[in-house]
Formats: C-alpha cells, sequence, structure tokens
C-alpha cells in the first residue's frame, strides 16, 4: 500500500467530497499510474485568498482536510466536473474512484517540522509546486492519520 498527498482547491475539495473521485491532468499520468485500490489519499487544500477581488484580501491557510482510500484503478474520463483555471482549461481526465475513511481539518504548516518527505523546511512549499499529488512515507501518513 502508497500513502499520496493529493494538492487540491478549496472548490475542488468540494467535488472530491461529494462525488467520491479524485482526477490528475494528462500531465501527471506517471504519477497517477502508480496508484492502485487500497492506496491512502490524504488531501491537501492550498493557501488561497478568500475575496480576490476585494482590497482585504483574507488568507485561508493550508490544511490537511481527509482521508480517502482509493477502489478503483485508474480510468480516462473527460467529464467537467473539476474546476479548472480558465487559461488550462483542463478536465482533470485521469481519475480514481475513492471512499472516505477519515474527515477533518489539520492545519498544515504547523506539521512541516514533523514530517519526514519535507526536507527543507524553511521552502516548504517547493515540495508541493506543480504537483497533482506525490507520495508520502507511512511514517507521515500516520502522523496526518492522527490528528485528523
Amino acid at each position: 500500500m502508497k500513502y499520496w498527498l493529493c494538492i487540491t482547491n478549496r472548490e475542488n475539495w468540494e467535488v472530491v467530497k461529494e462525488k467520491n473521485v479524485w482526477g490528475v491532468p494528462r500531465r501527471h499520468r506517471n504519477t497517477i499510474a502508480k496508484v492502485n485500490p487500497g492506496d491512502k489519499l490524504v488531501f491537501y487544500v492550498k493557501q488561497e485568498r478568500k475575496n480576490k477581488e476585494r482590497k482585504n484580501k483574507e488568507i485561508l491557510e493550508p490544511k490537511i482536510v481527509g482521508i480517502f482510500e482509493v477502489v478503483s484503478e485508474p480510468y480516462t474520463d473527460s467529464s467537467r466536473i473539476f474546476k479548472s483555471p480558465p487559461h488550462l482549461n483542463e478536465t482533470y481526465p485521469l481519475r480514481v474512484k475513492i471512499r472516505p475513511v477519515k474527515l477533518g481539518e489539520v492545519e498544515f504548516k504547523p506539521l512541516v517540522p514533523k514530517l519526514k518527505f519535507i526536507t527543507n523546511k524553511k521552502r516548504w512549499s517547493g515540495h508541493l509546486m506543480g504537483k497533482a499529488m506525490r507520495e508520502i512515507p507511512e511514517e507521515d501518513y500516520k502522523l496526518i492519520e492522527s490528528l485528523l
């Protein structure tokens, strides 16, 4: 069994919870190809600005929001269920079906010093940038699961 950190925004996190599906862009096909039924997906919502158009831009801090178990092999489905930045026009067609294991919220930044997969604690966001998902050690998974 493998453990994965899945990186998403708050809007698509709602889709994940509602539809029990996780999808990634085609450019991440090599990563999702390694995902198998029984693997655990830990969902991370990234830092976002709440009021994009206003001057007082409230920052929504990054969080771990839940753990799901993969219940299907990866498959392709281009139906538009996920929101994509307009310039990318992405459907996140490479998908797996999932079922919830544990939901909750844990602030991410206080976890950084304790997570093994983050080797550069000062520039920790570099371990997540440009990725849809990445494998994490069992030790990190167990820590996150215990806090959720």
